[in-house]
């Protein structure tokens, strides 16, 4: 019975080893970013260009579908019909490539920001393999940590690293 109680004692000591954990929060985190917050500025910066694009062939055309009802009203009926599908249908490819341009735009930025998100995973999983920690949490919206102490935060730490990396 003795021994059981020593061996039990033992594995007791050994299960109760701390296991080093942290968490960060993960929307605090990318906020804090730059190279994050670079990526965002730069495709704000080509969105708001290609909105003027967009603005200036949509006014582009709609005085030029003006210029064609007042034209329109001289011409035969189906003259007049063949010249309106005419219309209609270099609208739609206008409308079309415009909205290919979108698409490309918004596919442009998801691969890089699913590339910073990879980049910020393996950073912290260096970091937490060369500080000791065993496990690293996520947090913040829709992370998994509901509570933590600010001593396990590792957020400002983390957010700090990685943006000596970027600036090198």
């Amino acid at each position: 019975m003795k021994n059981f109680i020593v061996i039990f004692a033992l594995a007791l000591l050994a299960s109760c080893q701390q296991e080093k954990i942290g968490y960060v929060d993960n929307v605090k985190l990318m906020d804090e970013y730059q190279q994050k917050i670079d990526v965002e500025s730069k495709f704000k910066v080509k969105a708001d260009a290609l909105a003027k694009k967009r603005d200036s062939i949509s006014q582009a055309f709609q005085i030029e579908a003006q210029a064609f009802q007042a034209k329109a009203q001289s011409m035969s009926q189906t003259k007049a019909q063949e010249e309106y599908a005419a219309m209609q249908q270099k609208g739609q490819i206008i409308g079309q490539q415009l909205q290919q341009q979108d698409q490309q735009l918004q596919i442009e930025g998801q691969t890089e920001m699913d590339s910073i998100v990879s980049k910020v995973k393996e950073e912290i999983k260096a970091y937490g393999k060369s500080n000791g920690y065993t496990y690293i949490l996520g947090g913040g919206d829709g992370g998994s940590v509901l509570y933590g102490t600010e001593a396990n935060d590792l957020t400002d730490e983390i957010v700090k690293l990685l943006n000596e990396k970027y600036k090198k």
